[in-house]
């Protein structure tokens, strides 16, 4: 593979999503696409570059067809035409080019492109609300049969591509999320860092929460664990503004929000913030509910809170940590909650694993992740360089990459 290979991800919506294509072009050379979801979208033809600095990114953003993949917008407004041609045209001739595609939504993009394919999935898509299971299930299968590399982010998302998706299990390798490398401590902490102004006034230890505090996260257990827990105070960092469709759960946070005094709730802070909060409290509770598409995906925030190396509880409502132990403490309902942060007041919220935590997190980092997929995706493409580029051939690829990275 030549070493200026052109890298197009598509897209770059997502806060995560942003924060991989800032590692990927610290590697190589990248192009960013984020849609434009619009109303008339199929007539619309600019293109916009956009900047951001949080993370420093350069991304082009194009229109979008509303409803450009269900029915009957997709057949009688089909896409895939001019968004491949928009990308290989942006290439300004440089060869090879390669495609990231990040949804199942793009499936008739790669079978379109004129080179090699990476399919990097961060959500089992088919189980988000709205969406058309079969539909989902049918495109998943397209892209796994035209990519040459497949990277889930979690073994269950990789498990179900396997056996629903048919892909081939050579091509996959997992891929979680991850933080930023920048979040790595020089050694790790003996004790929690100062905390943030709006902190002020609240007595420690603090327990933090932090996310979107929305209907993935059990609110039920969370307000079973404060009124267990005597003598803590407890941080939650994120937006409440989100529904949650569930009453009892609605109705525990909506009690929680009322409350005041030991329980305060801080608000949305930007992605690249949560550190400073993450490594102020003086233990972190991920208090997810046992559902999909939370359950089988990646836990961004636990890379946060692997970083700040501070002790860690967690529900058992996310698959991928429950063979996270002894980098965590797994949890069952309140009662667990108020007994390990009992134990942990009683040494100065110092568990021992501090040290364990602090290395797993060197490899946690976004730009571990890119490095990773990029070693997947280029062994898939130099063991089928003979279909490459633009011989359209890309769904007979064998596989060629096998893996999960820590």
């Amino acid at each position: 593979m030549k070493a200026n290979m052109l890298w197009h991800i598509l897209d770059t919506g997502s806060i995560w999503l942003k924060e991989f294509a800032c590692a990927m072009g610290t590697l190589a050379p990248t192009a960013n696409w984020c849609p434009e979801i619009r109303n008339f979208g199929h007539w619309e033809k600019w293109e916009r570059s956009d900047v951001i600095a949080n993370p420093p990114l350069e991304m082009t953003r194009f229109p979008l067809q509303r409803g450009y993949a269900r029915f009957p917008i997709a057949q009688l407004f089909p896409f895939e035409k001019a968004l491949a041609g928009r990308l290989q045209r942006s290439a300004a001739r440089r060869e090879p080019t390669a495609l990231i595609c990040t949804a199942p939504f793009y499936a008739p993009v790669a079978e379109l492109w004129q080179g090699p394919v990476i399919y990097y999935l961060t959500d089992l898509t088919k189980k988000y609300a709205g969406m058309n299971a079969k539909q989902i299930v049918g495109l998943d299968r397209r892209m796994c049969r035209v990519a040459c590399a497949v990277c889930p982010n979690s073994t269950r998302i990789a498990e179900y591509l396997s056996t629903e998706a048919a892909c081939d299990p050579g091509k996959l390798t997992v891929i979680p999320n991850a933080t930023r490398a920048q979040n790595i401590l020089d050694h790790p902490p003996t004790e929690p860092a100062e905390a943030p102004a709006e902190m002020a006034g609240l007595p420690r230890p603090i327990v933090g929460v932090i996310g979107n505090l929305a209907g993935n996260m059990d609110w039920l257990l969370i307000r079973d664990a404060i009124d267990k827990s005597e003598g803590i105070s407890w941080a939650f960092v994120g937006p409440t503004d989100m529904g949650i469709p569930d009453r009892e759960q609605a109705g525990a946070r909506s009690d929680l929000l009322s409350r005041g005094g030991r329980v305060r709730f801080l608000g949305p802070k930007p992605y690249g913030e949560l550190c400073r909060y993450a490594r102020s409290f003086d233990a972190a509770f991920m208090p997810y509910r046992k559902h999909e598409p939370t359950y089988s995906g990646s836990a961004t925030r636990f890379y946060e809170h692997l970083a700040a190396c501070r002790p860690i509880l967690s529900s058992r409502g996310f698959h991928e940590l429950l063979s996270k132990e002894p980098l965590l403490k797994l949890v069952n309902d309140g009662e667990d909650v108020a007994r390990e942060l009992q134990l942990l007041k009683s040494t100065g919220f110092r568990d021992g694993v501090e040290e364990l935590r602090w290395r797993a997190s060197q490899d946690g980092t976004w730009l571990v992740r890119a490095r990773t997929l990029m070693a997947a995706a280029t062994r898939a493409i130099e063991g089928q360089a003979s279909e490459y580029p633009g011989s359209g051939a890309q769904g007979k690829n064998r596989p060629a990459c096998i893996g999960v990275a820590q």
